[in-house]
């Protein structure tokens, strides 16, 4: 069936299925009541499902857990596996700590500096309030060492479709100044990490409040 798919010309495939919205991105837990309170409590993210077994029904692995699910307001859920050795999953070796992170958004710039107030008044350090220009955020870390951004819109529609228009573009230009650093690399030219084409950040100069 793969190699048919492979086979397959553009035009003999069914066209994409609407995506609709995330229904759940899922992390490892240390432990699930301390997860809860971060969530539940702190966040005002309601537990929502719980799903309970000693095997994995995709892989069939024998290894139990207990899956919690935590409610957003469009429906989709952040969940975690609490799987009962009171261990977290182990940061990547080779990617900075601030780059593996997902964003939940907000209403308003008050609500992003309520949510700050909250955070902090729990002893969680929170980095921010960040101007990214379109939107604005903080950044902290969850009880089990996941990077957590909440964000507000400052972009309207209009201004989101203008930059949608350059994205193709933009990124067609870095691919193919990556293709000539790698080239350049494999022939020992270059030694340091490729930069973009463009810095729209320009006002950050490595201060430890603006970290993405």
């Amino acid at each position: 069936m793969v190699a048919l798919m492979k086979n397959s010309t553009p035009s003999s495939l069914p066209a994409p299925a609407p995506v609709q919205q995330l229904h759940h991105y899922a992390y490892r837990a240390k432990d699930a009541e301390e997860t809860r309170h971060f969530y539940e409590d702190i966040l005002g993210l309601p537990l929502y499902h719980i799903i309970q077994s000693d095997y994995v029904p995709s892989t069939g692995e024998y290894c139990p857990y207990t899956h919690f699910f935590f409610r957003l307001q469009d429906g989709s859920f952040i969940a975690f596996f609490d799987l009962g050795n009171d261990e977290a999953a182990l940061p990547s070796p080779n990617t900075p700590l601030w780059v593996n992170h997902i964003s939940f958004r907000v209403n308003t710039v008050a609500d992003l500096e309520a949510m700050k107030t909250r955070l902090e008044a729990d002893g969680i350090e929170v980095l921010g309030v960040t101007d990214h220009h379109i939107f604005k955020s903080i950044y902290f870390f969850d009880p089990n060492g996941v990077r957590l951004e909440l964000t507000a819109q400052l972009a309207d529609e209009f201004q989101m479709l203008q930059e949608s228009k350059t994205a193709h573009a933009r990124l067609a230009e870095w691919t193919a100044r990556k293709q000539q650093w790698r080239q350049d690399k494999a022939n020992g030219q270059v030694a340091e990490a490729l930069k973009p084409q463009q810095n729209d950040r320009p006002e950050v100069t490595g201060s430890a409040t603006n970290k993405s």
